[in-house]
């Protein structure tokens, strides 16, 4: 059963990933495409990362479950960050840009991070968000019960909304100029939605462990008559976590989650049919897919023409390339692609063995 599960999430997380570049796409269409996209992608993330969190009983559990995250986030945020801006800095320097204040704003913008890098670092948001979360659930399951902690979670959706709120109708410009003006770095506050949606997929795990025919068809009816009511004007529902637009007190759980249960229990039905192996590869390459997709298209996209496929294909490929790469011709390239894993104190020998 367990592997069956691990079929799945893989499988779940690779088709994800391939709507992450889509997402990404910087040319016209004419469906709205990447609207729909936003709606659940980013809190599905989410809510499987919560799928797979485990309570830590001590605080020396606590501690070394935050450094084996920190190793297998915080550290390929770092190696990215690093490889991406060497290489544009580069690329500036050919291009005959010597202003040394523009490389000192330029790093510093780099150091705050979050929703005030955009371009080549457009996705890096969600991995410190997504380490932020992990301190916090670490904190409330250690310390708090379970009505206490739903509490919390609670007040964190409410809390997020009245960021929202405040940002779009207190502060000045569009969606991106406004959550900028709140300076907080690594877009630490979003992590207050975040938390959210990895807390459905922590306190409901059994639900989508095992997505049930009722349910599923629930969310495919839910789904549908939301696209339906959109198409049609009834509402214009948008959502972007990375720079605080939750528009809609209730859309933003019933959206999220009824396209979630659509999409889960889609690959557990069709992963107990077929294999589906070319997503698993994709997932396994999920990290170095989801830094460089952006920057590969900013290098090409000066020297070839293509449309959404081949902007697609060249974030796919190219980044699995340099994944392939990185742990084949590098020393620690698997530690550098989250691969770490903490090495199994032994069982202390009892006497008599």
């Amino acid at each position: 059963m367990a592997k069956k599960r691990l079929t799945w999430v893989d499988v779940t997380k690779g088709f994800l990933m391939i709507l992450v570049v889509i997402g990404h796409y910087p040319g016209e269409l004419d469906f709205p495409l990447s609207k729909y996209i936003y709606w659940f992608h980013m809190p599905a993330f989410f809510l499987m990362s919560g799928l797979f969190f485990k309570e830590a009983k001590t605080r020396a559990e606590a501690g070394a479950s935050i450094r084996k995250r920190f190793m297998q986030l915080i550290v390929p945020y770092l190696f990215f960050l690093l490889l991406i801006t060497l290489m544009r800095y580069g690329m500036e320097l050919g291009y005959g840009n010597t202003d040394l204040h523009w490389y000192l704003n330029d790093l510093w913008t780099l150091v705050v991070g979050g929703r005030f890098v955009r371009g080549a670092y457009g996705v890096f948001w969600f991995v410190t968000t997504l380490f932020a979360v992990f301190i916090i659930f670490t904190a409330l399951t250690r310390h708090l019960g379970r009505k206490a902690q739903l509490a919390v979670i609670a007040g964190f959706y409410v809390a997020a909304h009245a960021e929202s709120f405040f940002a779009k109708y207190a502060l000045s410009g569009g969606t991106v100029e406004a959550a900028q003006q709140i300076p907080l770095p690594w877009n630490i506050d979003v992590a207050l939605m975040a938390a959210v949606y990895f807390a459905l997929g922590y306190y409901l795990k059994t639900f989508w462990m095992d997505i049930s025919r009722k349910w599923f068809t629930a969310g495919v009816v839910t789904a549908a008559a939301c696209l339906i009511m959109d198409a049609a004007g009834v509402f214009d529902y948008r959502l972007s976590m990375k720079f605080l637009r939750y528009d809609h007190f209730f859309l933003d759980l019933i959206i999220p989650i009824s396209c979630t249960v659509v999409i889960i229990g889609l690959f557990q039905r069709l992963t107990a049919k077929m294999p589906l192996t070319w997503l698993q590869k994709i997932e396994k390459h999920s990290i170095s897919v989801m830094y460089l997709h952006i920057f590969a298209d900013i290098v090409l996209n000066d020297f070839f023409t293509y449309g959404l496929i081949g902007f697609t294909a060249i974030g796919l490929v190219l980044p699995i390339l340099v994944s392939i790469a990185l742990q084949k011709f590098i020393p620690y390239g698997k530690l550098l692609l989250g691969g770490f894993r903490p090495k199994k104190k032994p069982k202390p020998s009892v006497a008599g063995d």
